[in-house]
């Protein structure tokens, strides 16, 4: 292809993590640098800013305070979760994204977020190229379920992995204070994948791991659940517990959401606490004991300062690859991983995958990694997360404490 000279849009989707902006960071930065590019454009709120005509004047930003979005979590240009249409059934949003692009000269366009922001990106792609308008369309992966088709890991796993698993070492050692113990239930994100509960099984290396792992892989049988607590209660008055929001029973709902009978400990629905739910059963079923329920919630997506340093590199890699492939005539395509685990260490490089392919297509950890009664995951999971890990993040801090970018946030006319 020719060489494209215009302006890029970069923009944030779906739920944050702790290096997401560090892929936004890697692609504004080889924006910057690159002659081909005009202006470099951030969308506020992702999609919704080009709908609404909110962009923001990245060449506006001072490249100091830039260059703090890599140790910085969350989105720092405003994310969404805005589903657009089918083009067929309705292009009103097409139209209107075609409509800005022509008003700015946009001819790059870089979408930064999961399953559903790869499938934006896709539909936008296709969009282009059947009116015609020539725009190199890229999607940037993103997601601390690591769920997206394709590659090796995601950007923001690695880091929320961390945290997951020095918060399992943490809690371990409060748990196994008192004489007379008790059974701590930790709830993980997770809803249909399970490597962040996975993640859990990393705490084992220092020694000081969780006895029980539930993912959403495999099935949940409550009958089970309640036999290996119990064994292990009865061999070591404490058990810790590592479960994923997303388990659920044989015929698909959730754990969460199901509505239980008396002999299981209840008689109401419950629609959420995952682990308090199941706290609550344990205590039904074995006299006097403790039960403790520790729900992480957002603090494992945003938890920056336990960050992996791999995974701020390797978000900051993506991101610059998108650019500077698109600039070098790709289109069409997301950003993956391609990674080796050998004598000779972990390596990883970027590719290129088809958006079509990606798109809405979700990749789930491996059956043969979870043991035959479905609570635990095999040393494959360690050996393959364990590397994604290692490095302490560069953060810069004031008085003790983070220093997060401060964006001027100047919006284009």
């Amino acid at each position: 292809m020719s060489k494209l000279k215009g302006a890029m849009i970069i923009g944030q989707s779906g739920g944050p993590s702790s290096v997401i902006n560090s892929s936004c960071y890697g692609a504004i930065k080889a924006g910057l640098d690159n002659d081909a590019i005009t202006t470099v454009y951030g969308a506020a709120n992702g999609i919704v800013g080009v709908l609404n005509d909110k962009l923001y004047i990245m060449d506006e930003e001072d490249p100091a305070e830039l260059a703090l979005m890599q140790y910085t979590p969350s989105s720092a240009l405003g994310s969404c979760r805005y589903k657009i249409a089918d083009p067929d059934v309705d292009d009103t949003d097409y139209k209107r994204i075609l409509e800005i692009f022509q008003k700015y000269n946009v001819r790059y366009f870089f979408y930064n977020g999961g399953n559903d922001s790869m499938d934006t990106c896709n539909k936008i792609s296709k969009y282009m190229k059947k009116v015609g308008y020539d725009c190199r369309v890229m999607g940037i992966p993103k997601t601390i379920d690591n769920d997206l088709y394709g590659t090796d890991h995601c950007p923001g796993f690695a880091s929320a992995a961390k945290y997951i698993a020095t918060s399992l070492v943490e809690v371990y050692q409060d748990a196994h204070v008192y004489d007379k113990g008790q059974v701590t239930i930790v709830e993980i994100m997770g809803r249909h994948a399970g490597w962040l509960a996975g993640a859990a099984s990393l705490a084992k290396v220092t020694g000081y791991g969780p006895d029980l792992i539930y993912l959403p892989e495999v099935d949940f049988k409550m009958d089970e659940f309640i036999e290996d607590v119990e064994r292990i209660w009865n061999e070591n008055k404490n058990v810790l517990i590592a479960v994923s929001e997303g388990i659920h029973y044989a015929d698909g709902s959730f754990v969460s959401e199901a509505k239980t009978s008396a002999t299981d400990g209840f008689g109401h629905a419950q629609l959420g606490g995952l682990a308090a739910m199941l706290a609550d059963v344990v205590k039904s079923k074995i006299d006097g004991v403790k039960v403790r329920p520790i729900e992480l919630s957002l603090l494992q997506r945003c938890g920056a300062h336990l960050a992996s340093q791999t995974d701020i590199d390797e978000a900051f890699m993506a991101g610059q690859a998108a650019v500077n492939c698109a600039v070098a005539g790709e289109t069409d395509h997301m950003v993956a991983f391609k990674c080796t685990r050998d004598e000779n260490g972990y390596k990883c490089e970027t590719e290129l995958l088809p958006l079509s392919k990606v798109a809405n297509y979700e990749k789930k950890v491996p059956v043969e990694w979870i043991n035959e009664r479905g609570n635990d995951v095999s040393d494959e999971f360690i050996k393959y997360a364990l590397p994604l890990i290692q490095g302490e993040t560069q953060m810069k801090k004031e008085n003790s404490l983070p220093r997060f970018v401060h964006l001027k946030k100047v919006v284009a006319k």
